[in-house]
């Protein structure tokens, strides 16, 4: 079973370095590339007023987030819901920064779960091509007209679709859509096994068996028929 975390954040600005925080984490799981519906979404309180650059981004204002929690009381459960589970991020030095820097604040570990980069996994699919996650939508004609503004959930479920064409399309989903079932809480899809045919009992008598034995070998050693065993010829 493989599981994944298609994760975003948003931020107050573009460098932990300079005082912006997070002020949204969102989060969509994967079981074998496929979508589970279980998702981990937060506003955070950033301790600090929200520039207008980064309001026109994603709308979270000073006064909607006042009253919301700091990241040291979600902390815990942002880290057992993503697990050891890979991370998959659009842009994800951005994110790593920021997650990694709120959580030295902390005292704590830095992240050490395998990241995928959608973006450098786009520009290895698509040299040359525009890789934001718009560009990607439209190429791979998925809706994104909600995105009227930037948003850590909705953008990690647009992205969970973008990530399922850039690593092999909708025949990755559909070899994998057989079985679904519950296991301590997470939806596990296993694919089928393909099953050998059984063939079909003869339904020749004895009588007809042996004369159709006898009518191929009239047909000399090269025919087609003569390099299948009788219990074969006789399914046939």
């Amino acid at each position: 079973m493989t599981r994944e975390i298609v994760l975003d954040t948003e931020t107050t600005g573009l460098s932990p370095v300079t005082g912006d925080r997070i002020v949204e984490i969102g989060c969509v799981e994967l079981i074998n590339h496929i979508p589970t519906g279980r998702h981990f979404h937060i506003y955070l309180n950033p301790e600090r007023d929200v520039p207008d650059e980064a309001f026109r981004v994603h709308g979270l204002s000073t006064e909607f987030l006042r009253d919301k929690p700091l990241f040291r009381a979600e902390v815990d459960g942002f880290l057992a819901f993503i697990g050891d589970a890979t991370l998959v991020i659009h842009n994800a030095p951005f994110d790593m920064g920021f997650l990694n820097y709120e959580l030295e604040r902390l005292g704590r570990p830095s992240l050490t779960n395998e990241v995928i980069d959608t973006v450098m996994v786009a520009r290895e699919r698509h040299p040359g091509a525009r890789v934001s996650l718009d560009a990607l939508c439209k190429h791979y004609g998925i809706d994104n007209s909600k995105r009227v503004l930037h948003g850590a959930l909705l953008d990690s479920e647009i992205l969970a679709d973008v990530y399922l064409e850039l690593i092999g399309g909708r025949q990755v989903a559909l070899a994998l859509v057989a079985d679904t079932h519950i296991e301590s809480g997470i939806t596990v899809t296993i694919a089928p096994a393909r099953q050998r045919p059984v063939p079909l009992p003869s339904r020749l008598s004895d009588m007809e068996f042996a004369a159709h034995l006898k009518l191929l070998g009239t047909l000399g050693a090269d025919a087609l028929w003569s390099n299948y065993p009788t219990e074969q010829v006789a399914a046939e």
